[in-house]
């Protein structure tokens, strides 16, 4: 008991209330949803910019379209890493403010997202965006 108790001591770990443990989880999914979905567009960029061309072009120009994917881009990957440093931050210094700032980035992405799937009347693709952005604004209530 005593070598637990200097761990906690050492390291600041907090008493994992269920607020706190729906947070961490709340900031696992969206490590992951963020992550991989920047990855996805650095990796296969000319992919998702055709499809955005094909889908958004009739209502945007082509530039515009190019500017939107890649500040999604960065906005998903620095959100994804500051959800992931944020884990480590709310279970080590019992801080959630990293973890928070990157709720606040990936909801931005998520309005941008949002925009471009309801004025190309992706309806169903706006629902889906819609339930992580509820997930979201959770996350955020629970910081």
């Amino acid at each position: 008991m005593k070598s637990i108790l200097l761990c906690r001591e050492k390291f600041n770990f907090t008493i994992m209330v269920p607020e706190k443990i729906t947070f961490i989880l709340v900031l696992a999914f969206f490590s992951i949803v963020f992550i991989q979905s920047g990855v996805d567009k650095v990796f296969d960029y000319k992919g998702n910019l055709s499809f955005l061309n094909d889908s958004l072009g009739p209502f945007f120009s082509k530039p515009l379209i190019t500017l939107a994917l890649i500040s999604v881009t960065i906005l998903e990957l620095i959100s994804g890493l500051l959800c992931l440093i944020g884990i480590v931050d709310v279970i080590f210094n019992d801080s959630n403010f990293i973890g928070l700032i990157g709720m606040i980035i990936g909801s931005i992405a998520l309005l941008i997202l949002l925009f471009g799937q309801r004025v190309s009347k992706n309806y169903d693709g706006a629902k889906t965006i819609a339930i992580y952005f509820i997930l979201a604004m959770i996350g955020i209530v629970l910081a």
